[in-house]
């Protein structure tokens, strides 16, 4: 019998960043308001809202899974770019519901940078809602023993604002998404708490947060994403086996971290990558632990046709393939847990989203006549790597202004004595003047 090979020892410090976005990548690569003020249509209702059932789709969501993952490698060579010496973890899949919504209300040049941003597949109408569809099924299917993973789309709408009813059909259909009137321009701290409430429901109470006190002021519409993934390993580590060992960190500095160790998990080598599967239980989702090699400096740049090709010879080689650079192999992975919370407007603009920020350039007149540009992308993620499993959380807030009362209509009271005049308008004459000194 062929001996394993020797451990490898994931130390880099990409891997926890990667870790919560492959379970999402590597699970879809496999596989106005009309409402009173206050009332809500509940998220996940699964109607376009003119009535129609939304049938279960035909679209094939892997394209979908696809475009989310070359997202996800732009946004962490964006971020990895910014940040070299900081750890963060995110979710392409909640930013790309998020800022799929807002897709669907784009048009124009807008629609189209976003679109490249996300790179959503070249289609249109019904084959887009189909696509769409497909993936939030996908999402939604991925629930099974020892695995839960939850999302919730939601559209926050002021009450004084027209949002057309197309633009809630097409969140409806494709992502299942409800939508709630509440105050936003003239109690955007109320609003504010709402949203918070809502997603800190979502998300277990893994963010409490995502939205800070007067973040939300001037902004007509809020589009939120939020995703929930608790899941056990197909083969837990032996806490007995877990220990300390030396990791060196992107600055360089020797840390002492403390290491899960296991084996019999697949691995290849590709592209200066090497690649471990750890499957969680159900075999639906799989974290892909990517190792790159040394010397290769603090940012080395993970492609989408890099990723496929990981994926596809880890596919490929089977339960017990073995070849050059693939086979079985013992593994010591850091436990880790990580918490990110970041506006994302500077990250996405330069990945070429700028003209979505522009008061002057961005059209977003299918979400509605009123609407003007993106405020804010607030986005927040939790990830904790233990011996029995993962637990983590992500929540996206894409805030989007009006193109008039961009700031809150002052309110006025008349609580003091106050003058009164009934005037022509054309010619100032006062028919009748008074003064209120008492209304009783």
């Amino acid at each position: 019998m062929q001996p394993l090979p020797s451990p490898v020892r994931l130390t880099g410090m990409r891997i926890p960043l990667l870790a919560v976005a492959s379970a999402a990548m590597a699970a879809a690569l496999a596989a106005g308001c009309a409402s009173a003020p206050g009332t809500a249509r509940p998220p996940g209702h699964g109607l376009i809202t003119r009535g129609v059932a939304a049938r279960e789709p035909a679209a094939d969501p892997r394209p979908y899974g696809a475009a989310d993952a070359a997202f996800g490698l732009d946004l962490l060579a964006a971020w990895c770019r910014a940040q070299p010496r900081s750890s963060f973890v995110f979710s392409p899949a909640s930013l790309a519901s998020g800022l799929g919504m807002a897709y669907l209300g784009a048009g124009g040049s807008t629609a189209r940078a976003i679109g490249r941003v996300l790179h959503l597949p070249a289609a249109g109408g019904q084959r887009l809602a189909a696509g769409l569809q497909a993936r939030t099924a996908a999402l939604g299917g991925l629930d099974g023993p020892g695995v839960t993973v939850a999302g919730a789309d939601q559209v926050w709408a002021d009450p004084s604002l027209v949002t057309r009813r197309g633009f809630l059909d097409a969140v409806a259909t494709g992502y299942r998404a409800g939508v709630a009137s509440v105050p936003l321009l003239t109690r955007p701290d109320q609003a504010t708490s709402q949203i918070n409430t809502a997603i800190a429901a979502a998300t277990r109470g893994q963010i409490p947060r995502l939205l800070a006190p007067g973040s939300l002021a001037g902004t007509g519409w809020v589009l939120t994403d939020a995703l929930y993934l608790r899941a056990g390993w197909e083969m837990p580590f032996d806490s007995r086996a877990t220990a300390p060992g030396p990791f060196t960190t992107a600055s360089g500095q020797v840390v002492s971290a403390r290491y899960l160790h296991g084996g019999n998990f697949r691995y290849v080598r590709a592209d200066g990558w090497t690649a471990v599967a750890i499957p969680y239980r159900g075999g639906k989702l799989t974290m892909l632990a990517l190792l790159p090699g040394s010397g290769r400096g603090s940012c080395p740049a993970l492609s989408p046709a890099t990723l496929g090709a990981v994926t596809g010879r880890l596919a490929a080689h089977g339960p017990a393939g073995r070849g050059a650079g693939q086979g079985r192999a013992e593994i010591a992975l850091p436990k880790v847990s990580l918490r990110t919370k970041l506006d994302m407007n500077g990250l996405l603009s330069s990945l070429g989203m700028g003209v979505a920020f522009s008061p002057g350039g961005a059209d977003f007149s299918r979400l509605s006549p009123q609407a003007c540009c993106i405020k804010l992308v607030r986005h927040a993620a939790t990830l904790k790597v233990t011996e029995k499993g993962t637990l983590a959380s992500a929540a996206t807030a894409v805030g989007l202004m009006p193109t008039s009362a961009q700031a809150p209509s002052p309110a006025i009271t008349f609580d003091r004595p106050y003058l009164m005049l009934i005037t022509d308008t054309a010619t100032g004459e006062p028919l009748f003047a008074a003064r209120v000194a008492d209304p009783l």
